[in-house]
């Protein structure tokens, strides 16, 4: 009963070097000059590029989507919840019990600060 996981592998390890070969006589070239400028939703770019913004901000933006597709998960479970009955809840209680643990755990390792250490060691002097 393991046929059609092979057989599915092989296909793909014949279709994926196959479409990229394929592009390469198929697929367009641009050398016009706009092709290699950034895209910045239809207007030109102009001046230098801003300041980066801080790893912690890409960390925050991560964990904001992870908690938020949880929110999408316990809303369609609170919708659902008379149907779905004991073992609904016993099954959204081992979803969001790791998601808590991660969430003290960020909280307690100052993954969710925005303050730099220097700023967390001045503000306790």
């Amino acid at each position: 009963m393991l046929w059609p996981l092979l057989l599915y592998f092989g296909i793909l390890a014949i279709a994926i070097p196959g479409l990229l070969f394929l592009s390469l006589f198929i697929g367009e070239r641009h050398r016009e000059r706009a092709t290699v400028q950034p895209y910045e939703s239809g207007i030109a770019p102009t001046g230098t590029l801003p300041a980066r913004f801080p790893a912690s901000y890409y960390l925050v933006a991560v964990l904001f989507v992870l908690f938020d597709v949880e929110s999408i998960f316990l809303f369609s479970w609170a919708v659902a919840a008379r149907q779905v009955g004991w073992k609904g809840y016993a099954s959204m209680t081992l979803f969001v019990l790791p998601l808590f643990i991660l969430l003290g755990y960020l909280w307690r390792s100052g993954a969710l600060d925005w303050r730099t250490a220097r700023q967390r060691t001045e503000a306790h002097r």
